[in-house]
C-alpha cells in the first residue's frame, strides 16, 4: 500500500561499493528494480523518504522514473547492523507490481488481549505467508488471545485475512498457544545428602573426629 506520494528516482549509472558509498554519502540509496520480465532498472531513492516508507513491511512504492509512474514492492533491504535510521539502508531490491495484481507476502502477526489469569502466550509464528493484491497487504493480521484459557491455541486457519487473500502458510500451523507457566523446583533442605555427594568440611571434620576415638 502506498501512502499517495511518489518517490523521485534517478537512474544509476555508476556500481560497486565505492559508487553505493558516495550515493549514501549523499543522503540517496542505491536500488534495483525487476519483474516482469523487464531488464533490472538500476536507481537511486532519497535515503530519508524510504526510511518513512519501509517502517511498515511490504511497502509499495509508488516510483516516477523518467517522467514515468511504476508501483514497485520492496522484496529485500539491506541494512547496516551499526547504524540506525536512514543511515542503515544500504540497499533495496524491488519488484515491479500492477494494480490488481497478487502477490505472496509475509505478514507479521500482531497478539491483542489478555489471555485468562495465570496463563501466558506463546507466539509460535511471527508471520504467516499468504497471497494477496499489491495494494491491499494489511500491516499485520491480528490475533485476539482475550480470556483464553489454559490448552486454547489458534492455528493459521484460524486467523481473519483480508478480503480476496489466500493462506499460504499450512493451516494446521500452530500460531499461538495459551499454557501455564510450570512452578519452579524448589530443594529439600532436609534431605539427607545422597551415596557419593560432597559432604561440607565441617562435617567432614566431625567425621574424623570421631573415627579417630
Amino acid at each position: 500500500m502506498t501512502d499517495g506520494s511518489k518517490l523521485v528516482t534517478e537512474i544509476r549509472t555508476a556500481f560497486g561499493k565505492g559508487a553505493a558509498r558516495k550515493l549514501r554519502a549523499l543522503g540517496k540509496v542505491p536500488a534495483v528494480l525487476y519483474g516482469h520480465g523487464t531488464e533490472p532498472q538500476h536507481l537511486t531513492l532519497d535515503a530519508h523518504d524510504v526510511f518513512m516508507l519501509v517502517r511498515r513491511s511490504n511497502a509499495i512504492f509508488d516510483l516516477e522514473i523518467e517522467g514515468g509512474s511504476q508501483l514497485a514492492l520492496v522484496k529485500d533491504i539491506q541494512r547496516n547492523p551499526v547504524l540506525q535510521g536512514a543511515q542503515a539502508i544500504e540497499h533495496l531490491d524491488l519488484i515491479i507490481v500492477q494494480r490488481g495484481e497478487k502477490v505472496v507476502v509475509d505478514v507479521p502477526v500482531h497478539v491483542e488481549g489478555e489471555s485468562a489469569p495465570g496463563t501466558i502466550t506463546n507466539l509460535e509464528l511471527t508471520s504467516v505467508s499468504i497471497e494477496v493484491e499489491a495494494l491491499h497487504i494489511p500491516n499485520n493480521l491480528v490475533v485476539s488471545i482475550e480470556g483464553l484459557e489454559e490448552g486454547a491455541h489458534i492455528l493459521a486457519g484460524g486467523i481473519e485475512l483480508p478480503k480476496g487473500s489466500t493462506l499460504l502458510t499450512d493451516p494446521e500451523a500452530l500460531v499461538v498457544g495459551i499454557m501455564v507457566p510450570a512452578a519452579p523446583q524448589l530443594e529439600d533442605e532436609d534431605a539427607a545428602p545422597a551415596e557419593g555427594d560432597v559432604v561440607e568440611s565441617g562435617e567432614a571434620s566431625e567425621e574424623t573426629d570421631e573415627s579417630a576415638e
